[in-house]
Order: C-alpha cells, then structure tokens, then sequence
C-alpha cells in the first residue's frame, strides 16, 4: 500500500514500469508533512482566505447532461413564462361569468323562471313570476324562497366550476405558486384561504361590506326543504357542524396548493437525536476532507487540510490522493492509507516517473471531474437549454465509447481536440486513474517530451526505447493475429485470418528452437522460404524432437509458392520495415530499450509513439495499425483499474474490419480510443457505416465535404419537427359590390386578393444534413454528438471550438 508498485527494483515483476529517457523534474517546493507521526495535533489555526487549490476543490460540480463543463456550472433555469393567449383565456371566463351572475342575480337571466318552474311546483309561485307565495299544509310558509336560494346556490357552483375549468385557474395558480419557496407558498395559499372564507362568512370579518356567496345559505334552505322546518336550524350542533364542512371544503383546495398536509407530516414526524446532531452539523468544504472524516481517518483529514492550505498540493496531488483512498476503502485497507499520508503528506503515491505535474498547460482541466474543456456549446435553436452557452468538455465517461473526429487539414484536429485530450490523459495518468498511448503524425508531437513517460522514435537513432512487435507476447497465435492485422490488415486479396496461419507457422517454431520470436528481418527471410533460414530450423526442430512444431513448419514450406499463399505478400509488406533506417528497430539489436504496450494494460502509463519522418508514409500506417492492434490485444486481459486510451492524430489507413469489430468491445474493457481522419475516404467504403456504428462519439469539423456530411447525416439520422407553411389562395367575389371593390383594390396595390392558408405539421428532417455541415458550419466550429458508457446521449450540436 505504501509503495504501490513504485518504489520496486526495475523487472523485479511480470510487467514492469518503464522508466522515463530523462530525470523527472524535481518539484519546486518538496511536499512535507505538517507534522510527524504520533506528534499531538498544532492548536488550530484562524480560518485565512482559502489558496487556490482549496477554491479549487471547494467549487461546486452539479450533474450535467453529457459534454457540459461541469466545474462551477450554473445550470440556467429559465422561467416558463405564460403566453398572453393564456392569459386572455383565464379572464375572459371570469369577466363572462360575472356578467351571467349579474343578470341571474337581477332576474334578468334568460328563461330562469323556466328553469326554476321546471323543478318546483307551481303552486310555490305566483302566476307569471318568481315570487313565491305561502302554501298550506307546509309548516314553512314560502317555499319558492327556499327553492330560489338553491337554485342560486347551484348557479354559482357551476359558473364557478366552469371558470376554474374554461379558464385553466388551477394549472395557472400552481404554476406562479410553486415557483416560490415553501415558506412564500405557504403564506400564499393561506392568503388565499382566508380570502375565500371571507367570501363565504363575511360576517366573520367586521368592517368588510361585501356580499356573501352563495355557499352556506343554499345548504340551509336545502336542509328546511328537506326536512319541512326549521328544527335543524335551532340545533347548535347542526349548525356548527355545517359551518366545520364548508371551511374544511373551501380551505382544502388551498391546503393542497401549499402542501399543508406535507408539512404538517414533517413537522410531526419523530426525529432521532442521531439525525438531528447530523442536520446540526456544519457543512464541511470539500478542501477539508470530509470523506475521511466520515470514515474515521481524522489525523490523514488535518494533514491533508493543512497541505492544502499551505500551497504544498495542487490539483494532481489531491486528485490522486483521492483515488488512493477510494481504493483503499473499497478493499478495507484504509489502516495503511492513514500511514502513508501521515508519513508522506501530500506526496503520497507520486505517480512513477515522479511527476506530480506537467511541465505546461494549454487546456482547462477538472481533474477532480476528470474533464477537460474543448470549446463552449452554442446556443441554437436546435441544441436543448442545457446546452446553451455552457461549457463544451470530454473526459473518460465519453472517450470510453470511443471518439471518431472528421475534418480537412487546417480545421484545427490535432490544436483544439487531439492536444488537449492529450494532455489531459496525461495529467490524469498522473492521477493513476488512466493510461494514455498517443501516436504522433510524422514530425508533429503531441505536446512536450517531459509530459511522457515513454518515447519511441521510429527511425531516430536517438530514441530511447524501441517498439516491440509483439507486445511481450508468448503465444505464437496471438502474436501472429496482431502481426497480420498490421501487415495485412488493409488488403483485400489477403486474407487476415490466412496470413495469420501462416505467421503462426513460423512463429511457433521459432520460438521453440530460440526462446524468442524472430527479429523482424529474420522473419522476412522465412517467409521469404529460402532454405538457408528454413533448413537449421528444421533440422534444430528434429533434434529436439519436437514433431508438433516441425509438422507446422513442414506444412509451411508445402504451402510457400503454391497460388493464394500469403508469405509473398508479408513479406513484401515486411520489406516497408526492413529498411536501413529501421535497422535498429523492432528487435533488430539497437540501443533502444524494448517498450511494450502491454505495460499499459498494467501501469498508469504516458506514452509517446512518432512515426517516421517524411518518405516512409507507408511504414507510418503500418505502424499505426499495430499499435491498435496490440492495444485491442493487450486491454482486453483482465479487469483494470485505470482507463487506457490510445490517440491516434492521423487514423489514415489504419481502419480495418478486425479493428472497427474490437472498437466496439473497448467500452466493456475500461478503454477507448480517439480516431482523428482528413476524410472519411481514408477509410474503404465498406467499412464507413460500421465504424461510424462502432465509436459512441462523433465529431465534424468545419470544412468537411458533402461526401463526408452524408456520412454524419445517415449516422445521426432524423427527428420530428414542427413546420409552419403559409399558402396564399386568391379570393373570387360572387357579389358585384365586392368584385368592384377587388377590382379598385387590384388597381391600387397590384396585387390580386388572396387569403392565406396557414397548415401546422409534423415532419421528419435531418439533425444535420450534409450540406449544412459542408457550408455553414463556421470556421473554429464542430458539430459533435456524445455517448457515455452509461448509455446517455448528447444530440449532435455545434460547438465552438474557440470558446
């Protein structure tokens, strides 16, 4: 837990870490604990303004939809406002229901004593009116009174139930009251009770002169029509008890609007003490570790704090400190956590090469989000409200799916995402979160030699390490599939599957006589089938008795010359790499040490691979597609820890079939890889639908042809959208007033009268049609689409690559 692999003598383990061609930098001021172990804690401190690295941490990280910026984001919440149509259509009801009510309560509303006779007996009424006149028999002397003050009662219910529902009052009340905080909503609401019950008991406010509704009086006289007197109506009980219904009635619709029921839950729920000393508590800043608080680790909190404080940890240091203590509690070792950061501080587990930084930054980096910012969304009519002019950023979560980035040379690949991403998979390797393989077009490095661990210089004499062909391989057949995919991988007259039988062939036996695989010149010369190099192999073969492996050899030098065989063909393509210039090269015995990329797999490595110089373009490709090729081989062993991406600036003629079916895999494997091409006609045409299907994550810089837009037209496909068409009809008068009045009408203006005919659909269009991403996407701009390894999308979006 101390070391963490780090301090061990070199190849004292399967999979050693390579060290770096110069001497890391030594850290400007040397990281110290606070204090020694065991020493009491120094009296705290007054609170001094928090440094850099403390606002840092502090600042605030809320969730985003994919590829937003995250580190201080502001989500913007924009108001709903209502339309001015909304509200017309919520007064216009209220204005005609006040109206019908004063006609109802004047008596001149149309056929209301029809209405009332309709339902009465007209012995109740006097003849060719409403006024009601005593029956006999009847212990209430007008009951035409009581019936009158129902029907009143009854009017109202329904003029009010037609407004609320006419004029949408429900939906437009909530929409201003749960905009505001709970304690404005619940004043609010309880306003509005004491209005409405205002209205009903009026004479529960003295001093107010208004009218009472017709709420209570319509329930008394519907209880004396009911019963026959007024015996119910001397009863306290009786009373009091219709009065409590009506509040409860009227206060219920404004108890459900201020969530009075929920907060009185609250407010009676019991609390434990344990919850209350919790909500007590202060909120402790990120900068003061309150992760290790939680966890016990008190002494490594104070430490890191003070760390933090003095300056002595930048954002690398904490980053990684974290994701040493989110390993260590996932497998209960935090005992030797707590040791380590007391006795090394915030230089605990310094990452290999000793680097606690790179040496430069062109980029903003979140390494605490593991995001590093591109450009900034622009706000069009097409991206959602969470992308406007927000922050536009990648990190692992995406470049997991694998990332396809298409643009002419000049639109700004390699300086705007290839760089950046670069180097922010370094800094995070730094982290030991990740491992990064980046493979430079030839002379364009990306980003400075101190930011890497490794370096391999194809064809400098001065180069460090060399390149081993078959990425510490001992199984001829796997170290034969990634030497066919590179050499042949991109012809269609050699089979891979072929050319891998018959490097296996040869490899096997080789390796059985010599304990190694063939340098690449010697593997030439086998394939090549003279007898001077298959002849004291076969015959080591059979002194060993090793008939398996001479059968194999046997069945190759049968198969060498006879029609369709692949050795010719390796070994022209092996020709590319047996140049002088490459002498000292892929095992050929140079200065170099050998690198393998199966170190990646294992080690949060930072790796550099340049191809050769101008002349050697070929070779460059060829290159290029076995460093994918070992890389899909080597990720996929075993489950890892850390993220593994390999960049490749110039994808050209690297995409093959075997390699787009292995990109699709990389998700489930913890890796990714970041594919950069001029054209998409880099690629054979057969393979463009299945590696646009295989990356998750696709970009289209400025400046890309018709052709290529098709491509992202067809991948990104359609949505439905709203179209307004206006269609003009010209209008033929019948009456000859109006053909008069046309005809001055023409006179004047010109033009013939016409009406419009406006038709609102719904139809199927293109997010992005090739001839918008050929032309009117602007210079410094892509249009990107995103996909996590969780499966969240982000619609393809113009992104302003400047921003």
């Amino acid at each position: 837990m101390d070391s963490d692999g780090t301090q061990d003598a070199r190849g004292a383990h399967a999979h050693p870490v390579p060290r770096p061609a110069a001497p890391p930098a030594v850290p400007a001021v040397p990281p110290r604990p606070s204090r020694a172990p065991g020493a009491p804690p120094a009296p705290p401190r007054p609170p001094g303004p928090p440094s850099g690295v403390a606002a840092w941490l502090d600042e605030a990280r809320p969730d985003a939809r994919p590829g937003i910026w995250r580190y201080g984001h502001r989500p913007k919440e924009i108001p709903e406002r209502l339309a001015p149509v909304t509200v017309v259509g919520m007064l216009l009801p209220l204005v005609l229901a006040l109206g019908a009510w004063s006609l109802w309560s004047s008596g001149y509303f149309p056929y209301k004593s029809v209405l009332l006779r309709m339902f009465t007996p007209d012995d109740w009424w006097y003849e060719l009116s409403l006024k009601p006149k005593p029956v006999e028999g009847w212990e209430v002397v007008f009951p035409g009174y009581h019936a009158r003050r129902l029907a009143d009662g009854v009017f109202f219910a329904v003029l009010v139930t037609a407004v609320g529902v006419l004029g949408s009052w429900r939906a437009i009340v909530r929409h201003y009251v749960d905009r505001l905080s709970r304690p404005a909503r619940l004043l609010v609401s309880a306003g509005l009770a004491l209005v409405a019950l205002g209205l009903v008991f009026p004479d529960a406010f003295p001093g107010f002169g208004w009218s009472t509704v017709p709420v209570v009086e319509p329930l008394l006289s519907l209880t004396v029509l009911l019963t026959d007197s007024y015996e119910p109506m001397a009863s306290p009980l009786f009373t009091n008890t219709l009065y409590a219904v009506v509040t409860l009635l009227v206060v219920w619709p404004f108890a459900r609007l201020g969530s009075w029921p929920a907060y009185v839950r609250e407010r009676l729920a019991p609390r434990p003490a344990s919850t209350a000393a919790v909500a007590s508590a202060p909120v402790r800043p990120r900068s003061q570790w309150p992760a290790l608080r939680d966890a016990g680790q008190h002494e490594a909190a104070e430490l890191l704090t003070a760390e933090v404080a003095g300056g002595r940890m930048n954002d690398v240091d904490c980053t990684r400190v974290g994701h040493a203590f989110d390993a260590a509690r996932r497998t209960a070792a935090l005992d030797a956590f707590r040791d380590t950061v007391l006795r090394q501080g915030g230089a605990a587990w310094t990452h290999p090469s000793g680097a606690r930084d790179l040496p430069r930054r062109t980029a903003r980096h979140d390494l605490l989000a593991g995001q590093v910012r591109i450009g900034r969304w622009v706000a069009t009519e097409r991206a959602p409200q969470p992308y406007h002019d927000a922050g536009a950023a990648l990190g692992p979560d995406v470049l997991g799916t694998s990332l396809l980035a298409v643009g002419p040379s000049g639109s700004g690949k390699t300086r705007t995402l290839v760089e950046p991403v670069t180097e922010a998979l370094a800094l995070q390797a730094l982290t030991g979160r990740c491992a990064v393989v980046a493979v430079s077009a030839a002379g364009s490095p990306l980003g400075p030699d101190d930011s890497f661990d490794v370096i391999v210089r194809i064809g400098d004499p001065s180069s460090v390490h060399d390149l081993d062909p078959y990425a510490e391989s001992d199984d001829p057949d796997e170290a034969a599939a990634i030497l066919a995919e590179a050499l042949t991988g991109d012809l269609d007259t050699v089979g891979a599957q072929g050319a891998a039988t018959v490097l296996a062939q040869l490899l096997g036996p080789f390796r059985a006589v010599h304990g190694r695989f063939p340098a690449l010149p010697e593997l030439r010369e086998l394939l090549e089938g003279g007898e001077g190099a298959l002849a004291p192999l076969r015959e080591a073969l059979a002194a060993s008795g090793n008939d398996l492996m001479r059968r194999e050899l046997d069945a190759r030098v049968r198969q060498a010359g006879a029609p369709g065989d692949a050795g010719r063909t390796l070994a022209d393509r092996l020709a590319l790499l047996n140049r002088p210039v490459f002498a000292d090269f892929f095992g050929g015995g140079g200065p170099g040490r050998p690198f393998s990329l199966r170190a990646v797999a294992h080690h949060p490595l930072r790796v550099r691979i340049d191809l050769p110089e101008r002349g050697h373009e070929e070779a460059g490709r060829l290159i290029t597609r076995l460093v994918l090729a070992q890389f899909h081989a080597v990720v996929r062993e075993g489950p890892r820890a850390h993220f593994a991406c390999l960049v490749l600036d110039d994808a050209t003629g690297t995409v093959t079939a075997e390699s787009v079916r292995r990109i699709q895999r990389l998700r489930s494997q913890n890796a990714g890889v970041l594919l950069a091409l001029r054209t998409v006609a880099d690629v054979p045409e057969a393979l463009h639908g299945p590696l646009y299907g295989a990356v998750g994550c696709r970009m289209a810089f400025c400046g890309v042809t018709t052709w290529d837009g098709s491509r992202f037209a067809q991948t990104w496909g359609t949505e439905w959208v709203e179209t307004t068409e206006v269609a003009k009809h010209t209008v033929f008068a019948d009456q000859p007033m109006t053909r008069v009045i046309h005809a001055l009408r023409r006179r004047l203006t010109g033009k013939a009268v016409t009406t419009d005919a406006v038709t609102v659909r719904q139809v199927e269009r293109e997010r992005w049609s090739a001839s918008e991403l050929a032309h009117t996407v602007p210079p410094g701009h892509a249009v990107l689409s995103l996909t996590t390894v969780e499966g969240e999308h982000a619609p393809p979006l113009l992104v302003d690559l400047r921003g």
